[in-house]
């Protein structure tokens, strides 16, 4: 039906009523008009946030794959700079070059990537991500940003001076090759510091224990004291002459004293196991250098802890330092406890179960095992290379007799292999970060005073030490060993890693550069000049570890001087774990039924396994790395007892060499599988 609007109008305009309902509705039209443009107007900018998410979808999958074509060149860098450094390595072998080792070789050639990546690589400039700046009165760790009804998410990176704003790029490419302190510590560590205490030689170890716990110990604070005293002096220095751009407290210099006090002799200690250095000289330096990088990163962790109460955390303070040297003691008990017991419970499960019968699982477990001990004594607020080093030596000593054949192989050779890779890994990342690293703070002043403080503080260590060493040692430290040890003071990856952990502030920042420098003097000067330095001071090369060990056998003033100077807690001790704790943990020694109260039958029996049983008239120990001519130690076999005690020098049993020594006639004891052991004829009944 047709409405006349002519009509409705018409009445509308001479009605008083519709006059007024008029102006209602031109306001209702207007609404309705505004409605309609305002739904198409929010259609169109749908339609465009749509468009615009997808752009931006597109250019963050671009960001992604380029971010991730970069990560994978940087990768790259390093593998060709450690496959170069192999192959030139096997070059020196060969050609029998011993001025410079892998560990100088990978340092120069991180140098020269790190000149090519810092002046010769230019990344242009993207002015599409160039942004309008904003000013805030601090530098969160985390920035959220909202940008068209989204939020962003951004993290700090650092600081960049004014001069570097035009080459964000470039600064991004650099950092793109700088990795987070935690790598170092978290996966390249671990396998170096458990290879330490894995392959230790414990005859020659345990023989020099006491010169070395003096060295590795008290040795290690007091080079670190007399490098912090100096270089406090130096700082005052450098602050009375206007040459100090920040603050450096005396604490930071007592820092720097613990990370440089941790020696490295990588370099010198391949090239004496390649000469065949004095085995006692070479057990000297390796002993050192495996405690004292534990006591350097506590001694650097407590440091840190000190906190005076009040509003100056950096005066001296009587309670605060007792407070940091009972975080020392607790730190380090701790450590050692959670690394022991790590050990412990491997070398439970791989003599209890069968493992053993699987290689590949036996191998994966043992290192598992070890590799989280380090991080869980992180976790625990402990020191992981602390628990690491001790998981290794007790790996060694008890795990290590209770693996199959392969999985022995397999162990050595794939921490040895981790080992080479993640040292020389390092040392190329230490001739890039000079390049690369963004704060670097050179001062000429502050480096000289360092090295003249990291030289006096290594012979503040050794020739006091080893003078009142040789007041109680008969076998003495001789002075061309002092001279060698105070040459061989290298620092290297534990230095590195400390120092880099923290560059936050200026002091640390300058620390960290000073020690970069300390560090290629080190290595390059001091490791390319051994073989020199051995002959300067006729030290005697070509000795085999076991001639050298039956020499001074059958020598009767060497054996009664080495009696002397073994450390009757160590004669208890070795007698404890031969006859009780070797039983229990492994497969090897007296079997528990034996050396056991009869009252303990029953729990002897259950944790004395077949096979020890089954050796039980053998007298041979798995454990041939221990000597045993320091001292009286029985050793219990059922009923036999076999004494090294004794006041006739050549009577001597001697299981590190496998070989037994009565009376002057040498019996060689079967080491073959192949072979009938010796054995009591008693047990042939």
């Amino acid at each position: 039906m047709a409405l006349n609007w002519t009509a409705i109008l018409g009445r509308g305009v001479t009605g008083t009523r519709w006059r007024r309902l008029l102006p209602l509705l031109a306001a209702i039209m207007s609404v309705f008009v505004c409605v309609c443009r305002a739904s198409s107007s929010s259609l169109e900018q749908q339609q465009q946030g749509e468009e615009d998410s997808a752009m931006e979808n597109i250019v963050t999958e671009k960001k992604a794959e380029e971010s991730h074509r970069q990560d994978s060149a940087d990768l790259l860098i390093f593998i060709l700079l450690l496959t170069l450094t192999i192959l030139t390595i096997w070059l020196f072998k060969h050609r029998r070059f011993r001025f410079l080792h892998e560990t100088g070789l990978a340092m120069i050639y991180g140098l020269v990537v790190g000149v090519v990546l810092r002046y010769g690589i230019h990344v242009p400039r993207d002015v599409s991500n160039v942004t309008l700046s904003c000013s805030v009165n601090a530098s969160p760790a985390t920035l959220l940003v909202h940008s068209r009804g989204k939020f962003y998410e951004y993290t700090l990176k650092g600081e960049i001076s004014a001069s570097e704003v035009d080459d964000v790029q470039d600064n991004e490419m650099l950092r793109k090759v700088t990795f987070d302190p935690e790598v170092f510590f978290n996966i390249l560590l671990p396998p170096i510091i458990f290879h330490a205490g894995y392959s230790l030689k414990r005859r020659h170890f345990f023989r020099n224990m006491g010169s070395i716990l003096a060295y590795a110990f008290l040795g290690t604070v007091v080079s670190c004291f007399v490098t912090g005293l100096m270089m406090y002096g130096c700082v005052m220095l450098m602050k009375q002459m206007g040459q100090l751009g920040g603050e450096f407290f005396f604490t930071d210099c007592l820092f720097f004293g613990a990370i440089v006090s941790a020696t490295d002799p990588v370099t010198v200690l391949a090239i004496f196991n390649e000469l065949q250095v004095d085995v006692d000289l070479y057990a000297l330096l390796f002993g050192e250098s495996v405690l004292n990088d534990a006591v350097a990163v506590i001694l650097s962790s407590s440091i840190v802890a000190y906190q005076p109460e009040g509003d100056n955390s950096h005066t001296f303070e009587v309670v605060a330092m007792f407070k940091s040297f009972g975080m020392f003691l607790g730190v380090f008990s701790g450590s050692f406890a959670l690394g022991v017991a790590t050990g412990v419970v491997t070398a439970l499960v791989t003599k209890f179960t069968k493992l053993r019968d699987f290689p590949l699982l036996e191998t994966a477990l043992f290192f598992l095992m070890s590799w989280s001990t380090f991080l869980l004594a992180e976790a625990c607020g402990f020191t992981g290379v602390v628990a690491v080093l001790f998981c290794g030596i007790t790996q060694a000593h008890y795990t290590f007799n209770n693996l199959s054949h392969e999985s022995q192989d397999r162990t050595k050779q794939l921490f040895e292999l981790l080992n080479f890779l993640a040292e020389n890994f390092i040392f190329s990342y230490m001739g890039l970060t000079l390049f690369t690293f963004q704060n670097h703070v050179f001062n000429p002043m502050f480096i000289v005073g360092a090295f003249l403080a990291v030289f006096l503080g290594r012979a503040a260590n050794i020739y006091p030490l080893s003078f009142l060493l040789n007041l109680g040692r008969h076998n003495k430290i001789r002075s061309n060993f002092q001279h060698m040890m105070m040459f061989a003071g290298l620092r290297g990856a534990m230095t590195f890693a400390l120092s880099i952990r923290d560059t936050a502030t200026y002091a640390r920042q300058m620390m960290f550069s000073t020690t970069l420098l300390v560090v290629f003097f080190t290595v390059w000067f001091c490791g390319g000049g051994t073989t020199q330095m051995l002959s300067c001071q006729r030290i005697r090369v070509g000795v085999d570890s076991d001639q050298d060990n039956s020499t001074s056998i059958s020598e009767g003033s060497e054996r009664r001087s080495s009696k002397e100077e073994s450390v009757w807690l160590f004669r208890i001790w070795y007698n404890f774990d031969h006859n009780y704790l070797k039983p229990i943990l492994t497969h090897s020694g007296p079997p528990l039924t034996a050396t056991l109260p009869p009252c303990c039958g029953p729990l002897a029996r259950f944790l004395t396994s077949q096979q020890a049983f089954e050796n039980e008239c053998q007298i041979k120990d798995d454990d041939s790395d221990l000597i045993l001519t320091d001292g009286d130690v029985n050793l219990n076999y059922g009923d036999v007892t076999v004494s090294t005690a004794g006041d006739d020098p050549d009577r001597e049993l001697a299981y590190g060499d496998h070989e037994l020594v009565m009376r002057g006639t040498r019996l060689v004891l079967p080491m073959d599988d192949s072979e009938p052991p010796f054995t009591d004829p008693r047990c042939r009944l």
